[in-house]
């Protein structure tokens, strides 16, 4: 907070009053550590010629790293897909580097002049509007091209939208696939479902709001009514991450309409069959012979994700009957 002038008048009149003169300015005292030392250095990193693959944030700008921040101010050049998007980023931190677009629609075109610059010893960073280039946005095949001629590349780690939204989901994150987006198309979208159908990971994929309803349903009926999660405006104001079944979540928003901005998409593994009765009963019996109640209904339901609560009670049944 500042304190305007008149407060300040007051404060070292006070002062004058309680100590009488005002102590002179002391110098540093050079046995205690400079605190701003560690983020100056950070910030003021001496960059190598190279390509830099620089993540930059999915919404909130506080997000972005301060190693990110070094190398977008220190780079010779930055290419974005946006020049306007990046640009407010840049204004936001006081960066001016030159800002030039790197898109799906001039990459052909530019491809060759970022690598001649590269080849010349330029520091080259490459961002996308959000998240981590090459993930579902432009720059694989300047990738490509750079290391095919030995040319030094690094990334700069940072936001991703689909991890976010991952530990968000409350789904599975042992084992995850990342699909990108989905064809537009019913068929073409139904065909890359039943690629993923039998993965024992959390898919996740990337998918526009107006077709967000009707790829709900798709996934529904290709890989089963499963738990799934939509997140989106992730480290925004108004972010939303809405848990359910498929059915459910295509249901809600076929009756609520697209939502703002673009989502991500996450379904949970495939369940495996539960068992029929006669061989749960059969499979009871052995782990009874074995433990008690608690416990053969608790294994159970570890081998076979039954409920457990049901287990027992089935258990607790079946050991009353046969005594």
């Amino acid at each position: 907070m500042r304190r305007t002038a008149k407060a300040t008048g007051a404060a070292r009149a006070g002062s004058e009053k309680e100590g009488g003169s005002r102590q002179p300015n002391r110098r540093p005292d050079a046995s205690k550590p400079n605190r701003a030392a560690p983020f100056a250095a950070l910030t003021q990193t001496e960059l190598v010629p190279g390509l830099y693959l620089v993540a930059t944030p999915i919404g909130n700008l506080a997000d972005i790293t301060l190693r990110a921040l070094s190398v977008l101010h220190g780079a010779d050049r930055i290419c974005c897909e946006d020049t306007r998007v990046t640009g407010k980023l840049l204004s936001r931190y006081g960066i001016s580097t030159s800002l030039g677009a790197y898109h799906d629609h001039n990459a052909e075109e530019m491809r060759p002049v970022i690598l001649a610059a590269l080849r010349c010893g330029e520091r080259v960073a490459l961002v996308s509007d959000a998240g981590t280039p090459l993930v579902s946005d432009p720059g694989y095949k300047l990738v490509r091209a750079a290391l095919a001629e030995d040319l030094p590349v690094t990334a700069v780690p940072g936001p991703t939208a689909a991890v976010a939204a991952l530990i968000l989901s409350g789904l599975p994150p042992d084992a995850f696939l990342f699909a990108g987006f989905l064809p537009p198309r019913q068929a073409a979208r139904q065909r890359a479902l039943a690629r993923w159908a039998a993965v024992e990971a959390t898919l996740v994929f990337y998918e526009s709001t107006p077709r967000l309803a009707e790829s709900l349903v798709d996934m529904a009926e290709v890989l089963g009514n499963r738990q799934a999660a939509i997140a989106r405006e992730l480290t925004k104001l108004h972010e939303e991450v809405r848990r359910g079944r498929l059915t459910d979540l295509a249901a809600h928003y076929r009756l609520a309409g697209p939502p703002r901005g673009e989502a991500v998409v996450l379904v949970g593994p495939p369940q495996p069959d539960a068992p029929e009765e006669a061989e749960i009963d059969k499979r009871l019996r052995a782990a009874l012979a074995e433990h008690g109640v608690r416990e053969a209904a608790a294994r159970l339901a570890a081998e076979t994700g039954l409920p457990r609560r049901d287990l027992y009670r089935r258990a607790l049944a079946m050991r009353d009957t046969e005594e």
